[in-house]
């Protein structure tokens, strides 16, 4: 394998995970709300939802999901719903640590569950699987390749997010902020999902 494909790799990653959206949005909040550390869990979620969608991708599962559009179907919604569900939650909270204002943060299993009924991010995935399968002769290393590549650039990517939301949270003072950023916030993880209902 020579380096300029896998560097091409490492560009498709990065862009495909910097970009704004629905993971993005919701690191940014969690970073702004509870802090770097306090989501770690959710940005770990996250990466290795996204790394094992890629490896499954890689694998051929993906196929599958193309194959049977009233299983896309159900998984946008329910992903959708989800999507929604937590953007409520986050515009209807206030200032961190006001009593009963989302006393703890989304967890790892949460950010899996939501990145693997995304089907925008199956789509990114097996697009990533179609272009990269030249880089190795077996399915398994190119899931393996695959997987490692995109769980290890969406964490960089989503930590440059959580830390920028943390920023904002020490930047904001009033209830008044907290409310435009979290409204702000809520409308933009609602807008991230109608790019997954327009493919």
């Amino acid at each position: 394998m020579t380096i300029e494909p896998l560097l091409s790799l490492l560009l498709f990653a990065l862009v495909s995970t910097i970009t704004p959206g629905g993971a993005t949005t919701l690191a940014t909040a969690s970073g702004a709300h509870f802090g770097f550390r306090r989501s770690i869990p959710v940005i770990g979620g996250f990466a290795f939802g996204l790394g094992s969608m890629a490896g499954a991708a890689a694998a051929g599962l993906s196929g599958v999901l193309m194959a049977l559009p009233m299983l896309q179907i159900a998984m946008k919604t329910l992903g959708s719903l989800y999507l929604i569900w937590l953007a409520i939650r986050i515009g209807r909270s206030g200032q961190p640590h006001e009593a009963g204002q989302m006393v703890r943060p989304t967890g790892f299993l949460a950010g899996v569950w939501m990145l693997w009924h995304n089907p925008k991010g199956w789509a990114m995935t097996m697009g990533a699987a179609a272009s990269f399968a030249a880089l190795t002769e077996s399915p398994i290393r190119l899931g393996i390749l695959l997987g490692l590549t995109f769980c290890l650039i969406a964490a960089f990517s989503l930590a440059v997010w959580c830390l920028l939301g943390q920023m904002l949270g020490r930047l904001l003072k009033t209830a008044w902020q907290w409310r435009v950023v979290n409204i702000s916030l809520a409308c933009l993880l609602v807008i991230s999902i109608i790019p997954m209902w327009n493919e």
